[in-house]
Parts: structure tokens; C-alpha cells; sequence
């Protein structure tokens, strides 16, 4: 396959991918280069590149591998995390995938194994979320401790690293993210209210409100 040939249908998804990197940085969500995005497209999944400040890139930096890694389109690097990336499209129904640094959720993470029910919202994901245990980014056991923690939920925190989420398409992903970072945002100010301690919701409210969740949106 040329390169040429690599890239037919690309373009359009790449810079919806680029849109989202650049978004991350508008809201806050990361630094500099750090976070990373990625989508998958046929057998193909298109990552940011390591090291590239997100403005910086344009249509003619497209990185694509396929599923076992291999780069097929591009010369720039993918980004390190490519191993995180990969195991949640290879282990779920994933279309699209976020990692951000995100302040709130990244010291949530330090606190906590696991983020208590402070808001429904909490069931878009799949219920209480998970503190994935640390490993060296970039590794495969980091990837390892993601999915673990990703069982039967669409996103969780990483322990002294950030969030990670997946979705459907990269608006849903990124919804979720944010999601993420607000509740995280919302425990931290509940908890340091001397001489209280947040409610939370049960198991059984968090079911409820997942059905209501599967009717939501501008739909019949």
C-alpha cells in the first residue's frame, strides 16, 4: 500500500482528531504536549504524534498504525501512550479514545482507589469509577492496570498520571472526559467542607439513572 493509499478517507477524521487534541488544551485538560487522542478508523487507528504541540498540527502530519501497533501512515512518532491505546480497542467496542492530565481528576487520583458516586453522572461511565494502579507511561503494564480497572466502565482515573476514556465517536469520549474532570472537581469541594462528608448515591440509583441515560438525547 502506497502512502498515498494510506491516506484515502483519512483526512477528514484526522483533523476531527487534531480538533479534539487542540480542545484539550482550551479546557484545561492538559499541558503542553501531554495527553494524547486517538480513533479508530476500519483497522486502522489514528494517534497523536509524541512531542508535537497540538497547533502545530496539520493535515500533512496524519499518523495511522494498525492494531498491532505498526505504523502505516506518517513519519512522525505516535504518541507514547500508543500501548495504552491499543489495548482498549483490541479488549472493547471502542471508536475513539482520551488521555488527558486533567488537574482535578489527576489529584483525585492520588487520594483515592476509587471515586465515590458523588453525581450521577458517574453512571454514564458504568458506575463508580476506578483508580487505575501506577505504572511507567508508555509500558505495557500500565496498560495492563488500565484495563483492569476499565472493566465494565468507559473510563477511569490513573493513578498519579490522569484520566483515560473511550466512546463511540470522539464528541462522546471527550463528553465523558470532561464529565470525569467535573466530578472529580465536585468531590474535592465537597470534601473540604470541615465537619461534613458529601452523600452519595447508591448502586440501585446509579442503575436508574443508566437506563434513563440509554433514552437521552434528541432522539424518538
Amino acid at each position: 500500500m502506497s502512502e498515498r493509499e494510506g491516506r484515502d478517507g483519512l483526512e477528514q477524521p484526522w483533523m476531527q482528531l487534531v480538533a479534539t487534541a487542540r480542545r484539550m488544551v482550551d479546557d484545561g485538560l492538559v499541558v503542553g504536549t501531554s495527553g494524547n487522542v486517538s480513533a479508530r478508523v476500519g483497522h486502522l487507528i489514528l494517534v497523536t504524534p509524541s512531542g508535537i504541540p497540538y497547533d502545530r498540527i496539520g493535515l500533512q502530519d496524519i499518523v495511522a498504525v494498525d492494531l498491532d501497533g505498526k505504523q502505516v501512515v506518517g513519519e512522525l512518532r505516535p504518541s507514547s501512550e500508543l500501548p495504552m491505546h491499543l489495548a482498549v480497542y483490541l479488549r472493547t467496542d471502542a471508536r475513539a479514545v482520551v488521555h488527558t492530565h486533567a488537574v482535578h481528576a489527576t489529584a483525585v487520583s492520588t487520594l483515592l482507589y476509587e471515586l465515590p458516586a458523588i453525581h450521577y453522572m458517574a453512571a454514564a461511565l458504568g458506575g463508580k469509577i476506578r483508580v487505575a494502579d501506577y505504572a511507567t507511561y508508555g509500558s505495557e503494564e500500565l496498560a495492563a492496570n488500565v484495563l483492569h480497572a476499565l472493566r465494565e466502565r468507559t473510563g477511569c482515573l490513573i493513578r498519579n498520571h490522569g484520566t483515560i476514556v473511550y466512546g463511540d465517536d470522539l464528541d462522546q469520549a471527550y463528553e465523558r472526559t470532561a464529565q470525569l474532570e467535573w466530578m472529580c472537581q465536585v468531590w474535592l469541594a465537597a470534601r473540604s467542607v470541615d465537619g461534613f462528608s458529601p452523600s452519595l448515591l447508591s448502586k440501585r440509583e446509579l442503575a436508574r439513572v443508566a437506563e434513563k441515560l440509554r433514552d437521552y438525547g434528541p432522539h424518538n
